[in-house]
């Protein structure tokens, strides 16, 4: 009885549209955002692109929220243990499980590894990713294979014009890629991916970092060729100087506000990103965000 409740739980959440299943989800609804929880599970420490902005950080001591940090890596076995942990502590209390590092999820076979278990355990449990999409379109049969209804892929340009000013590295099928090349394999990938991911019925949105005197004056244009693949969401994030970026300076509010209006002309805005690290756990009835 507990398989066929099991399935019967795993298709109604496969069953939901892809606005259904954003109007679930903390970080692609506005009003889930506190009322739903979020937890990131650390379990993908490689990464297979640089960008200029980017410290991957692992430590016990962090201090402030930042993508790409956790205080530890989990192995998948762990991370099933946290969510069942959490499941008990919650009682009620919906939550989105996801993986979002400290490396590129789809690099990492344990992010498979890691979703499965959540899913033959909690079928009913919203499941999700964030990706850079250099892998997106080829990994496609494995995310849907661990039920992930919605995806977050951080897209930084709209061309290899203004990619080869923010991707310094970029490595796939054995090669690795620099300078405007890199960008070119890169944005391609992504856009293939996108495209496919979205074809395929999930929930898509975009994140993209506001790079001051880099990428401001053409995230408008990618919001453009974002609307033309059919993204339903696009998030606009501050630049927190890092990396090799360190020394320039993140965007003011102005230029954020100016950068998600007019984006907002293309597609919809998400305004409430909090730069979430990759081992997050918040529960925002309680306030422990």
């Amino acid at each position: 009885m507990a398989g066929r409740s099991q399935l019967k739980e795993e298709h109604l959440l496969s069953a939901l549209s892809p606005l259904e299943v954003m109007q679930g989800h903390p970080c692609f609804n506005e009003e889930a955002h506190d009322r739903v929880g979020r937890v990131h599970l650390p379990v993908a420490p490689r990464c297979n692109i640089q960008c200029a902005f980017c410290e991957r950080r692992i430590c016990a001591n962090l201090t402030m929220q930042h993508p790409g940090w956790a205080e530890r890596l989990l192995t998948p076995g762990e991370a099933v243990e946290l969510v069942r942990d959490l499941v008990r502590s919650h009682p009620g209390e919906p939550f989105v499980a996801g993986i979002a590092g400290p490396g590129e999820p789809l690099y990492n076979a344990e992010t498979f590894e890691a979703l499965s278990l959540v899913q033959r355990e909690f079928p009913a449990l919203p499941r999700c990713l964030s990706t850079n999409g250099l892998l997106l379109e080829e990994k496609l049969p494995q995310i849907l294979e661990v039920g992930v209804r919605s995806l977050t892929v951080t897209v930084n340009a709209p061309d290899a014009d203004v990619g080869q000013r923010i991707y310094t590295r970029v490595s796939r099928g054995g090669r690795t890629y620099r300078g405007r090349e890199a960008a070119e394999v890169l944005v391609a990938a992504q856009l293939r991916g996108i495209g496919a991911a979205l074809a395929a019925g999930l929930a898509v949105k975009v994140n993209t970092v506001l790079i001051p005197s880099v990428n401001d004056e053409h995230v408008a244009r990618l919001a453009q060729r974002l609307k033309k693949l059919g993204v339903h969401l696009m998030n606009i994030m501050p630049l927190i100087p890092s990396g090799q970026m360190k020394d320039l300076r993140a965007p003011t509010c102005e230029e954020l506000h100016k950068a998600q209006r007019e984006c907002e002309e293309a597609m919809p805005q998400f305004r409430r990103c909090q730069h979430c690290s990759a081992d997050v756990v918040c529960f925002p009835r309680r306030g422990g965000c």
